[in-house]
């Protein structure tokens, strides 16, 4: 099995290079900086036509999408139990907060953050307030799964589903209300935090505005 991932700091790409590190499987890692317009790049585009991040080549042929990459690596890394087995009492709700992520939540971030480019300006307040409404919510649906004070989002341990949410909650950091703004997501939060996989994919991405405070 071989990888090549390009991804670019923060952005979508975030939890498909977090758990590539946490399997720890061999995969190569190619900056593409959305900020600097890598990924409307021709050669970029040949790889992925709709000029956004991530990408990851799986033995030669490029994929994406970063729900449908987590899920495929849980798939093919079936031994790294990243992922509730088919046929078994946790992969509904695995394959819903998946979806709900992918659907819901993801497109209302892009709303939040693009409302002036992808749509009207003169719309983009209304588009931003509706869409942290709905990310509101989600954090709200998400902290009473939590109220359990389980460790992790599904079946008790760690999934794709985490990967995708904590990314996800990450993008929250300078809303108004952010994700650790709630009871039961603060200490899942920084559980979450405190992974050393977490930790090493924010080193390679050089990020340092989200991490746990040093003891």
């Amino acid at each position: 099995m071989s990888y090549t991932l390009y991804y670019s700091p923060s952005g979508a790409s975030m939890a498909v290079h977090w758990m590539l590190i946490e399997m720890d499987v061999a995969f190569e890692a190619r900056l593409t900086d959305i900020d600097t317009g890598a990924q409307r790049s021709a050669e970029y585009l040949r790889l992925n036509p709709a000029g956004r991040v991530p990408t990851l080549i799986v033995d030669g042929v490029p994929r994406h999408e970063s729900a449908a990459l987590l899920m495929l690596l849980a798939e093919r890394h079936a031994g790294k139990d990243l992922a509730p087995a088919p046929g078994s009492s946790d992969r509904p709700e695995w394959m819903e907060l998946m979806i709900y992520l992918a659907n819901t939540v993801l497109p209302a971030m892009r709303d939040w953050f693009y409302a002036d480019e992808d749509g009207e300006p003169a719309g983009a307040e209304a588009v931003r307030a509706l869409a942290r409404r709905r990310i509101e919510g989600a954090w709200e649906r998400l902290d009473g799964h939590l109220a359990d004070r389980r460790a992790y989002l599904v079946g008790g341990k760690l999934s794709t589903v985490d990967f995708l949410a904590v990314m996800l909650m990450r993008w929250s950091r300078n809303m108004p209300t952010p994700a650790t703004t709630w009871p039961h997501l603060a200490p899942y939060i920084k559980r979450m935090r405190a992974l050393p996989s977490f930790v090493e994919v924010n080193a390679r991405e050089g990020l340092v505005d989200w991490l746990n405070p040093e003891s």
